[in-house]
């Protein structure tokens, strides 16, 4: 695969008919620079006065799924509490000095989180041109130095770096063939490097897999939902070792709940009125299992 070409051709989405307006109010921004800083709300914050012209560019924006991000006196609430997920994985992050890359990389709440434990450099994985114009908003005001990479997971093996420590936040059960991206994640990293994966997972202890008929928790790119044994025969099969669970918990409206920074519904509308124990399709409502594996 020539990377530079998918690059060179994912560089045009940039000009889609819905993303060129963005683009184009996002560059009439005069250059402002800020101080960034991580209030205890869990924000990304920076110190910087801004003008209703920079609201009105994050308000154009949405949804904003990631965050949240204080810049100056605004607040974007984003719809998922991502500080929430962040404290589960930050104990395990060692990541001074390394080359580190975030696949699904959303909006980079994540990446500018990791920039508080000085890596060497990090890269974002992510092919929606809607996240990265906001992270492009955001970043336009600390300038710092993150990569971000209209790209997938399927380019790891193509993208020429090797990384010390890789995030795959919320992706694998987006995959159709979960063992094929455990494989791209493993040939991404340098040996004896780190993956942090979080997933879907249902109760069980024996070895099988949900596979929702239509659409999970009205998702309708969700394929397989495994148990923890199932999850840990895919990790096996593609070859990392020292399976750790560091976490597993269910989903709740306290980490994910409509705010005025999404249009549409979220986490409420997803489950069952009548039983919250259970999706609207009628499967188990969502869990999510944190995992830490080696090359």
């Amino acid at each position: 695969m020539d990377i530079e070409a998918v690059r060179k051709e994912r560089q045009k989405w940039l000009d889609w008919k819905n993303i060129r307006p963005l683009r184009k109010m996002l560059e009439g921004l005069p250059k402002r620079e800020g101080k960034l800083y991580f209030p205890e709300n869990g924000a990304v914050g920076i110190d910087i006065e801004i003008d209703d012209e920079v609201v009105e560019v994050a308000k154009s924006l949405k949804p904003w799924r990631k965050g949240p991000f204080q810049i100056g006196n605004l607040f974007i609430d984003s719809e998922w509490r991502s500080q929430i997920k962040y404290s589960i994985i930050q104990p395990h992050l060692n990541i001074e000095n390394q080359i580190v890359g975030d696949i699904g990389c959303n909006n980079g709440y994540y990446m500018f989180r990791m920039l508080e434990e000085r890596p060497k450099k990090i890269v974002g994985f992510d092919p929606s041109p809607l996240f990265r114009t906001q992270f492009d908003f955001i970043d336009s005001f600390i300038d710092s130095g993150i990569e971000y990479e209209l790209l997938g997971v399927e380019h790891l093996q193509y993208y020429g770096v090797e990384f010390d420590t890789l995030l795959a936040l919320g992706i694998l059960y987006h995959r159709s063939d979960p063992i094929a991206s455990l494989k791209s994640l493993r040939q991404g990293l340098k040996k004896g490097g780190t993956l942090i994966l979080d997933t879907f997972y249902i109760e069980g202890d024996e070895e099988y897999c949900l596979f929702p008929k239509h659409r999970y928790s009205k998702i309708p790119n969700i394929y397989f939902v495994p148990t923890i044994p199932a999850l840990e025969n895919w990790i096996e099969r593609a070859k990392f070792s020292n399976f750790e669970v560091i976490g597993k918990y269910p989903t709740t409206t306290q980490e994910q709940r409509k705010t005025d920074w999404i249009d549409g519904e979220s986490l409420d509308n997803f489950l069952d009125p009548l039983d919250s124990s259970k999706t609207v399709e009628g499967y188990p409502a969502p869990k999510r299992v944190y995992i830490k594996v080696t090359k």
